[in-house]
């Protein structure tokens, strides 16, 4: 035993070594930021805006690769089995990172074990909208008039275990009503059967429904988050409108394989965290209806087990299937 043990420490400082030189050099060639979704969406136009900032910072392009398809775990999925040296990352979301092990079957990875947290970009709320045609302008009258006719009342979202969806069905279980949740295939199609009322209400992204809103067409009856928004101030939360502990939070976090070296992931998460620091990317997120997270990646890490587990839990409870 005793000979052993100067062999393990060699060992152990070799691989040490190995590490922080390649911590040093890191990065020496162009680093590939998968968006699992497809271009122009809020993920694709979030994560060319980081990718141009820490480009300046690494000295190295990013290049975003779009790989779209199954609610965004394909392209998580090269992620995930990507090699961990910090040269392909990913801008994971609830959908992704969260709630696809209960609504994805025969998902290939898991959303936690088999990846590297890196740092909380930022958070963004839903929009609570009903068309003109429904007569209630707060939660609480919203609450009362689908209570006078329990199942006769819709709500959209953009598919099935979406937080659109995960949204309405927290909002039943709260508010105590009997609304019918109504899939679509996007928010294009659902948006226009909102504002021509053939659907009584959704819970919908902020960008998305703010031009709606600001023109008359949708009515904005609270955010789904826990505090309010900048672009939507005198818009009040769910939770203080009479359903205190509401919240559904949209988030947005960088995600490496496991295993990725420490001093590698460190020096990601201090590029991106200095991005995130720019008037140019600041007023980017805030284009997009988000509140700038950045932190530590042990603090990106425990959010998104918190968030897995609250989700995962709901949808098991409420019955909700892929």
């Amino acid at each position: 035993m005793n000979k052993l043990l100067p062999r393990l420490l060699l060992a152990l400082c070799a691989v040490a070594t190995a590490g922080l030189a390649a911590a040093q050099s890191y990065p020496d060639k162009p680093i590939r930021w998968v968006s699992p979704w497809a271009p122009a969406g809020g993920n694709d136009v979030l994560s060319r805006a980081i990718g141009v900032e820490i480009s300046k910072t690494l000295g190295q392009p990013v290049v975003v690769d779009n790989k779209p398809g199954a609610s965004g775990t394909i392209g998580t999925d090269m992620v995930a089995k990507a090699t961990p040296d910090g040269y392909t990352v990913t801008l994971g979301s609830p959908g992704t990172h969260a709630t696809a092990l209960s609504m994805v079957p025969g998902l290939p990875y898991d959303p936690v074990k088999s990846f590297t947290p890196i740092v909380l970009v930022g958070t963004v709320p839903n929009v609570l909208v009903v068309p003109p045609s429904v007569p209630a302008n707060s939660v609480k009258e919203l609450i009362a008039y689908l209570k006078k006719n329990p199942n006769s009342y819709n709500f959209a979202s953009v598919g099935n275990g979406s937080m659109q969806h995960l949204a309405g069905e927290l909002f039943k279980r709260m508010a105590g009503v009997q609304i019918t949740h109504v899939a679509y295939k996007g928010s294009s199609p659902a948006l226009v059967d909102l504002a021509g009322g053939r659907v009584e209400m959704a819970f919908e992204s902020m960008p998305t429904v703010l031009q709606l809103v600001r023109s008359g067409k949708l009515k904005a009856l609270a955010v789904t988050t826990p505090k309010r928004s900048s672009l939507m101030p005198d818009v009040p939360t769910i939770a203080e409108s009479g359903l205190p502990g509401f919240d559904v939070t949209v988030w947005y976090g960088v995600f490496g394989p496991a295993g990725m070296p420490p001093a590698v992931t460190t020096k990601l998460n201090q590029a991106i965290n200095a991005a995130l620091r720019t008037p140019e990317l600041g007023q980017r997120l805030t284009d997009l209806g988000a509140d700038v997270a950045g932190g530590t990646a042990e603090e990106l890490a425990r959010y998104q087990a918190g968030e897995s587990t609250k989700w995962n839990k709901f949808i098991k409870d409420a019955g909700i299937t892929p």
